[in-house]
């Protein structure tokens, strides 16, 4: 099983529904928690409360015991490869996170890789990348111009260079099948910014698990 990231463009790769996934440098897997917390768009804040250790599967029953349907919670599989921390989102998270800038604040580099798959209009893949309270670079990973593709946003000198990394794989193309698409922009994104997310732990092993619970 291998890493990178191309691996979640699979139907069904991490959860139902889709992916939700952050990944940090300069910050630990706790610290990524307590931020996603403050992400949460609706309420009045929310906070991190301990889950153990889970795989997907455990955490979703978890959340099923606790809330009558996954998708009526928040939870969080945390862990580090490397520099990296990662957390990988379970139950109703789509739409619930408004990740922005400050989430980088304090020189964090952060990146964000959302789709919601079941979405029925349907949503195309985002991802974004935050360093220390800026947007530095963020794509629809369809790369469609019904969906408003202008390009990359962010710092114009960072968005020009994975532009040209998308152009250099034949991106964007539009008579290619937007599955083919998901996965080589993925691709394109992990090999450019270095990332990496351990599939065979994501997928199979057990990882420290956490709630986002209203305040």
């Amino acid at each position: 099983m291998t890493d990178a990231v191309t691996w979640l463009a699979a139907p069904r790769s991490v959860a139902f529904g889709g992916y939700f996934v952050v990944l940090a440098r300069g910050l630990s897997p706790d610290g990524l928690a307590h931020r996603l917390a403050e992400a949460v768009r609706y309420g009045d804040g929310h906070v991190v409360e301990e889950a153990g250790e889970h795989t997907g599967a455990s955490l979703l029953e978890l959340m099923d015991d606790e809330y009558g349907d996954p998708l009526d919670g928040l939870g969080l599989r945390l862990g580090r490869t490397g520099e990296w921390a990662y957390a990988i989102g379970y139950g109703g998270w789509q739409g619930e996170f408004e990740v922005a800038a400050g989430i980088s604040r304090g020189g964090a580099d952060v990146f964000l890789l959302e789709y919601e798959e079941e979405n029925g209009k349907p949503v195309p893949p985002r991802f974004a990348r935050f360093r220390d309270g800026r947007l530095r670079a963020a794509c629809n990973l369809h790369l469609d111009p019904t969906w408003g593709y202008r390009g990359v946003e962010g710092d114009p000198a960072e968005a020009g260079r994975l532009e040209e990394a998308f152009a250099a794989a034949g991106l964007p193309d539009p008579d290619r099948p937007r599955d083919e698409v998901h996965h080589l922009a993925l691709g394109v994104v992990g090999e450019f910014f270095g990332l990496s997310l351990p599939r065979r732990a994501v997928l199979a092993e057990t990882l420290q698990a956490v709630l986002l619970e209203p305040a």
